[in-house]
């Protein structure tokens, strides 16, 4: 006997609100990665390249297999947005790190990618506040 699915719910106004605000962020991260002429997985890696990274590292806190992020480095790479250098602690690793040109592309995201900012703008500072509390309580 076929196990029936639970029928759909229907969001709550909070849910709604928040996939509402999600979708806004992510279609206004790939405008500006589209910007910058970057894919949004290429604006991921850059951003989380303020240090040198392995890409066992940047595929852990993207939570994607490791072929997907050596494939967006060598793509970065062939481009000169960042280089692989040896890791000074393991002769065996190899760190990614952004070039100045990875640095002035990503600026350049950066520069276009004012939803955050503009959304928090229409809040007072008491708003933010309170706001800022409420996300962090809601991601544990």
């Amino acid at each position: 006997m076929a196990i029936s699915p639970a029928p759909p719910t229907t969001p709550t106004g909070t849910e709604r609100a928040m996939f509402d605000f999600v979708d806004a962020y992510d279609r206004a991260f790939g405008v500006a990665a589209d910007r910058a002429g970057l894919t949004v997985a290429q604006a991921c890696v850059l951003g989380r390249l303020d240090e040198r990274r392995t890409m066992g590292d940047l595929a852990a806190e993207l939570e994607c297999d490791a072929s997907n992020v050596t494939q967006i480095v060598a793509r970065l790479e062939a481009r000169g947005l960042v280089r692989r250098e040896q890791d000074p602690a393991d002769r065996r690793a190899r760190r990614i790190v952004r070039t100045a040109a990875g640095a002035e592309c990503y600026a350049g995201f950066e520069e276009s990618f004012t939803f955050a900012r503009q959304a928090a703008g229409r809040l007072t500072r008491e708003e933010q506040d309170e706001l800022t509390r409420l996300l962090r309580k809601a991601t544990g």
